[in-house]
């Protein structure tokens, strides 16, 4: 019982930290499942996917949040919809297939931004 409930706060804060890091993506940009995984340590590209789908905080751009392929992961079509309306807004462009070129709108994470403020 004991294990259970750690197990559970560990998640949690697994949970807390994909969130920061999903916060700190920049308008206008995109980082896939895997990469918040990387860049959270000690979770998968999966658990990602469940604490983008369990977002009820307005503030966390889920939106941001791609597969590895460039495209959208969400299968229901209003879900689709919605998520691809919003990244246009912010800028980011779909090609004829729906794919978000990566090398032009991937975000290369929190080190490149610091890094550009030299």
């Amino acid at each position: 019982m004991i294990r259970v409930s750690y197990m559970v706060e560990e998640d949690l804060s697994t949970y807390k930290k994909i969130y920061k890091m999903v916060r700190m993506i920049p308008v206008g940009r995109v980082a896939t499942y895997g990469q918040i995984a990387s860049l959270v340590g000690k979770c998968s590209a999966r658990m990602v996917g469940y604490a983008m789908a369990g977002i009820s905080d307005e503030t966390i751009p889920w939106q941001r949040v791609i597969n590895s392929r460039g495209r959208i992961s969400i299968r229901d079509p209003n879900g689709y919809t919605l998520q691809k309306a919003i990244l246009e807004r912010e800028g980011v462009h779909f090609d004829e297939s729906d794919t978000i070129d990566l090398s032009v709108f991937g975000w290369e994470g929190p080190e490149a931004e610091s890094a550009k403020d030299w």
